[in-house]
This record gives structure tokens, sequence and C-alpha cells, in this order.
């Protein structure tokens, strides 16, 4: 069997990562898996690249200008929807005309367009469809927040901002309802709340939504020496560590202000404790957010080395993610995979992975206070108990061979 995964990015954001996985956990149980990408970030013979690059930049760029045009000029919300109105047709590849099952995960910023995809799916090839967001079943934004018009028909997008181009959400919720209606289809969430989510969509009246978790190779995500993997780092050994990271700290969505607060409350309630502690954060504009932080803080830019992130993961006490909306975050993933155990809000897939006073803190959505109560307990916790419980999860649920198994399954049976 073979089986064409396709990404808009080879390695980079949090899809591309799970994408990657899944092909590598395939291809160790027999499944002959390639990708097809816009951005190809590396040599491997098994991705494969769609096309020049300046012409994937020109379609990207139209598509931003479209956008922002249609926002009445602002780029406020330039990043938080698609509209696919441009795009490749990649069924004229070599590598679609030999696949047997065409795996689509995020394909959005000018990549595959409405058009691309009615191309993909009057192919007649088996088509699956991992949602890492929302996009794939409503009108144009990857998350909906508190709107649920995707549940009956999106129309007048909170998330965008005027209407000098007509009613985008609607335009391409009808164009979606319209490509998916005679086409026959497997949807799959990350996460059971993606899933959930998804089942209540018109667009996915009449087929198949199911929830598969990402992958995670646990045998290069694993425990290590902490006081050794510190020293990788050039780490203080004599403090309890808090990381913190993600593409783009500033990212709201991340809500770093949440764990900005809950660090305050810390600070003013148990200034004892906070002495002997630091937060490492990792990742885009690390550096610019140093200020905000009420105690000591070491800053590191983007790490994009697997091996690296686990010395990384291994050198901390806890992994905090003050996420607002998420789906299956591959940092929760890899840190309890290295037996860290994490502390994340009520929302979206976290609980789903972060087992409550097991192998973490659940705290209550965007309350700082339990937020700050979690990495208390967290920290006087039974913490060889914690780690342990925190590795054994990911070992068990999220698996390359767990994971494969299930999509193999699902790839059969079409």
């Amino acid at each position: 069997m073979r089986v064409l995964i396709i990404n808009t990015s080879e390695r980079i954001g949090g899809a591309a990562i799970a994408a990657n996985r899944l092909m590598k956990a395939l291809k160790k149980n027999g499944v002959k898996a390639r990708m097809l990408v816009r951005d190809k970030q590396t040599d491997h013979l098994t991705v494969a690249s769609a096309g020049s690059s300046w012409a994937h930049m020109l379609r990207f760029l139209w598509e931003r200008l479209c956008i922002f045009v249609g926002n009445g000029f602002s780029r406020k919300r330039l990043f938080l929807v698609d509209i696919a109105n441009t795009g490749i047709d990649i069924t004229q590849t070599q590598e679609f005309q030999r696949a047997d099952v065409i795996h689509l995960h995020w394909v959005n910023q000018g990549f595959l367009s409405i058009t691309g995809l009615r191309h993909i799916l009057q192919a007649g090839k088996p088509v699956v469809i991992t949602m890492h967001d929302q996009w794939y079943f409503t009108g144009i934004c990857h998350y909906s927040g508190s709107c649920e018009k995707y549940t009956t028909l999106c129309h007048h997008c909170e998330q965008q901002g005027g209407s000098l181009l007509g009613d985008m959400a609607q335009r391409l919720f009808r164009q979606k309802e319209h490509l998916y209606h005679s086409a026959h289809l497997t949807f799959v969430g990350c996460s059971e709340w993606m899933a959930s989510l998804a089942r209540k969509s018109k667009l996915t009246e009449g087929h198949q939504v199911i929830s598969i978790p990402n992958a995670i190779d646990t045998d290069l995500f694993k425990p290590l020496d902490k006081t050794e993997a510190r020293k990788a780092f050039q780490l203080p050994t004599d403090k309890r560590l808090l990381l913190f990271g993600c593409q783009r700290i500033t990212d709201e969505r991340k809500g770093f202000r949440y764990l900005v607060e809950a660090l305050q409350l810390l600070k003013q309630a148990h200034p004892d404790i906070v002495q002997r502690m630091e937060i490492v954060v990792v990742g885009g504009q690390a550096e610019a957010v140093r200020d905000q932080v009420p105690f000591s803080m070491i800053p590191i830019s983007y790490v994009s080395d697997p091996q690296k992130m686990v010395q990384l993961y291994n050198a901390v006490d806890i992994y905090v993610t003050p996420s607002l909306q998420d789906n299956l975050p591959n940092t929760i993933m890899e840190a309890l995979s290295c037996g860290i155990p994490c502390v994340g809000f009520n929302v979206g897939g976290i609980p789903e992975m972060i087992d409550h006073q097991e192998t973490g803190y659940v705290a209550r959505y965007k309350d700082a206070q339990d937020f700050a109560n979690g990495i208390l307990w967290t920290l006087s916790a039974d913490y060889a108990t914690l780690s342990h419980q925190a590795r054994t999860k990911v070992v068990t649920h999220y698996s390359e061979n767990a994971v494969a198994r299930q999509y193999i399954e699902v790839y059969e049976s079409l």
C-alpha cells in the first residue's frame, strides 16, 4: 500500500511535525509512505517538493493580499483565516499518481485551493483528512472560539474584519459543502475534542469522523539524566526549572499572559519557593518577553533539532502550557514522553493528554490562580511517580506502533 501524506511544510509547525512523524511510523510498520509538501526543508528522499518556491510565494502573497483587502485593509486577523482562493494541482505529480491513499493534513497558505482539493477528490482515490485545527469543517477560520455557526452555515465571520470582498466565510463554506457532498471522506481529529467539534459541523454530515492521536518516537523522546541535560544548556543545577515553549511566544492563542499572571501570584504568595525557581522560555521572540516575567527567566531561541529538544525537556522539572486553544499539542506529548509532568488549562485536547494529578495538573480555563496552584502542586507532589506515569501514558497511547496501527486499519477499510 502506498500512502501520500500532504502538508504545506515539511518540518515547520505542529502539523508538519505530526505529519512527518506519522510517515516514519507508517514506514516502520510496512507501509510505503511519502510526503508531498510545498516547503521542503531537508534532503530526505521520501519527501517531495510540489514545485518552485517563487511560485509558491506568489500564491501565498496573493491569498494574504485578498484577506488583507477583505478585512478592510487590517493586518489584525491576517493569519487567523484561510480562503483557499489559490494553489496548485498536485494530481499531475508522480507522487500523487502512484499513491493508493491520499492523506491530507494542513494544506493552507496558498498550497491547495478549493479547486485543487476538487481535483484530488475527483481523482477517485481514497482520501483521509487529518484535522490539526478546524479549517476543514468551518468556513475560513482555523479556530472558531465560541462561535458555532459552522454547525449550520458560516457567515459574517467574527474573524473577518470587513466586507470589501463580500462574505468570504459563507462563500467558502458553500464551496466546501458542494465539494464534500459527492465525495467519500474520512475525517480524523488528532484529539477527541477536535473530532467532537467536527461531528457537529454541517460539512461532515454523511462522512466518517474518528479520533486518532499524533504519533511520537518514544525511543527518541525519553528520560535522560537531568544533571547532564542541564549542563548541555548551561542551566542552573540548584533550581527548580519550568519550561514554556512555542513557535512564537507572542501568539495570543498560546496564553503567555496567563502564565505571567500565575507566576506573579506565586511570587506574592510563596516568595521563598520562587527564589528557588527559574523559567526557561524557548521559541521565537523569547527575548522580547523577558521584562514581563516576574522572576528569573532564561530565553532560548527556537530549537529545531529534536535531539536538543529532548535534552531541554529533560533539563527541566515541569512543562507549562497556558494555551487558550489547542488540538493535541506536540510539546505536551514530547514533555510527557521524557517523563516531565505538565500543567495546562482545561481546553481542547489538553485534558486528554494530561491526567489531572497523575501526569500533571489540569487548571480551570483562563484561571491564573488555579494555574499557579497547579505549578505548586506539581512541584510538591511525588515527582518520581508523576514522571513514571507521564512516560507510561505516552508509550501506551501515542507510540508510533499504536498510532500507525490505527491509521493502517483506516486505510485498509477504504
